[in-house]
C-alpha cells in the first residue's frame, strides 16, 4: 500500500505519488489510442481505476 502524505512547505516529494500515477495512466492506458468521445475517455478512464 502507497502512502502519500504532505508535508512542509517546498519539499519536492510532495506530489510524487500522484506524478507516478498520472505517469503510469498515461503510458498504459492513453498513449497510443484514440477516444471517439470525451465520455468513451472518461469511461475508459473510469473502469482502469475501479477494477486495477
Amino acid at each position: 500500500m502507497i502512502v502519500c502524505s504532505m508535508s512542509y512547505k517546498g519539499n519536492c516529494y510532495d506530489n510524487a505519488c500522484t506524478k507516478s500515477f498520472f505517469s503510469t495512466l498515461k503510458r498504459e492506458l492513453i498513449y497510443g489510442r484514440r477516444f471517439r468521445t470525451r465520455s468513451e475517455a472518461r469511461q475508459v478512464i473510469f473502469e482502469y481505476i475501479e477494477v486495477f
